[in-house]
């Protein structure tokens, strides 16, 4: 924008000086001819008056002695002609032709008047022809051929002052132009920076900084207070919602767990052996538990997307394969557990640059997922890659997968697919948005793809690093820099 406005404000700084440079510079070529025409019409005025003697007298002897002198000394043809266009006396012995109309108008007796401009690249000589008059009759004509290069050089002197002056002033505009655009320019640029960084602070949760520096205009001044405003309300409004959430997901864990303690006191009661309960009303009280347990899950789901929204992320370069054969010894016995294999694949030594526990918390989400759709006796697989300049960690399950349709909801916040419900996995539909939300956090984004074979593959894409940034970065903690904070592992959730 700033090389824009300096080219609008330069265009028109030459325009400015182009509408007033060509007039003036026309001005000074009529000024230049007018000074010529006034010298030279004196000069053949002049000798008309001393052809008057030489033409009553027939003595032309002394006015060609004259005419001599002037053309030695100024280099201008002059010729005096009589009333039938014969030569009476010539400074030189090419004159001009006695039928030029110039001449003939002298001849008739009107006076000579001023010429059209003369430019700097015409070359036609000036002719002036006065008629010689005695007692008041037309006896002949006085002519002076002058040479233009006095007044081009006075023209072009004058172009010249000119053409300077409009330089000085181009370049004087943009010295006013480039502290003047910056001005202009200034809370508009702060803007730009300050959206970036207000979008990062408020996906991390923290207040942003302000971008008026009370720089620019007034008006421009007032949009970035209004933006800061703006800002600071939705973050505001984003903190109070996070808050919300994770205050109402602990105030209702504890009476959520004394309903549950309460359930499992009269479960002990229906027990006892001279208790008379019937079927009708020990499957209520099985359901109840159920409702229970899925209200507890949703609290943990809820309690889980507060954190994954409201923790300040830590992206530091990060070796993958701590994190993965961290995350396979975890989830290793509930794999085995529910009758599935779980299969490390891919190549190692990968290095991105992350949040550790972000990347921890994708995993734990998906591999729940996984574990929880995957048909007993195939294989969930932790693998990874890297693709077009990326690092990539996917988790792949041979469940029946999603609907092409469905993909694009999937990381929707409760969200759970039409054709998975009733199929006894009751979810939350939060587990998926958490993965999406942590790997934003974590600098990268979730990518969900469906094989050719079936089931559903969960990509968490991230920028890559080096070994050597990561070997830096330890010793920059050994030597003493603050270590990141570490939040935990997020439960696992349901997210289909």
């Amino acid at each position: 924008m700033r090389t824009r406005l300096l080219v609008v404000f330069s265009v028109l700084a030459g325009l400015l000086v182009l509408g007033l440079g060509v007039p003036l510079a026309a001005a000074s070529a009529s000024a230049a001819t007018s000074r010529l025409f006034a010298d030279r019409l004196g000069d053949t005025t002049r000798f008309a008056a001393l052809a008057q003697r030489a033409v009553s007298d027939d003595d032309p002897g002394a006015l060609a002695a004259e005419l001599g002198r002037y053309d030695e000394l100024y280099g201008i043809a002059a010729v005096v002609l009589d009333r039938d266009g014969r030569v009476l006396a010539a400074s030189r012995p090419d004159v001009p032709d006695a039928t030029q109309r110039r001449v003939q108008l002298a001849l008739a007796g009107q006076r000579s008047e001023p010429p059209g401009t003369v430019w700097p690249w015409d070359r036609d000589p000036l002719l002036l022809a006065e008629p010689v008059l005695v007692g008041g009759e037309v006896r002949g004509a006085a002519v002076t051929v002058s040479p233009t290069a006095p007044a081009h050089a006075e023209t072009l002197r004058a172009w010249g002052v000119l053409a300077l002056a409009g330089l000085v002033a181009l370049g004087g505009a943009a010295a006013l132009a480039l502290p003047l655009v910056r001005w202009i320019l200034a809370p508009v640029e702060s803007l730009d920076a300050g959206t970036a960084q207000v979008a990062a602070a408020v996906r991390a949760g923290r207040a942003p900084r302000p971008v008026g520096d009370g720089r620019g205009p007034p008006e421009l001044r007032r949009l970035s207070r209004h933006f800061d405003q703006m800002a600071a309300g939705v973050t505001h409004a984003l903190e109070s919602q996070r808050s919300f959430v994770a205050d109402a997901g602990h105030q209702l864990r504890n009476p959520l767990t004394a309903l549950r303690l309460r359930l499992h006191n009269v479960a002990a009661a229906m027990a006892a052996p001279d208790a008379r309960v019937d079927d009708d009303l020990r499957e209520e009280h099985g359901a109840a538990l159920e409702e229970t347990d899925r209200l507890a899950a949703v609290l943990d789901a809820l309690l889980a997307l507060a954190r994954a929204e409201g923790r300040r992320p830590h992206p530091v370069p990060m070796p993958v394969d701590p994190v993965i054969d961290e995350r396979v010894d975890a989830w290793g016995v509930l794999v085995e557990h529910e009758g599935l294999h779980l299969r490390r694949r891919g190549p190692g030594g990968l290095v991105a640059r992350s949040d550790v526990d972000a990347v921890e918390a994708v995993l734990d989400a998906v591999l729940d997922n996984a574990v929880k759709y995957a048909p007993p006796g195939t294989e969930v697989e932790l693998s990874t890659a890297r693709v077009e300049g990326w690092v990539e960690i996917a988790v792949r399950d041979h469940g029946r997968g999603l609907d092409p349709a469905e993909l694009e909801r999937a990381t929707d916040r409760f969200w759970r697919s039409p054709s998975r419900h009733g199929d006894g996995h009751d979810g939350t539909g939060l587990g998926l948005a958490i993965a999406a939300r942590s790997a934003e956090r974590a600098g990268g984004e979730l990518l969900l793809q469906l094989p050719e074979d079936g089931g559903l593959r969960v990509v968490l894409r991230l920028p890559p690093a080096t070994l050597h940034e990561a070997e830096g970065e330890r010793a920059d903690a050994a030597a003493g820099a603050a270590p990141d904070e570490r939040t935990g592992v997020q439960s696992p959730l349901d997210v289909r």
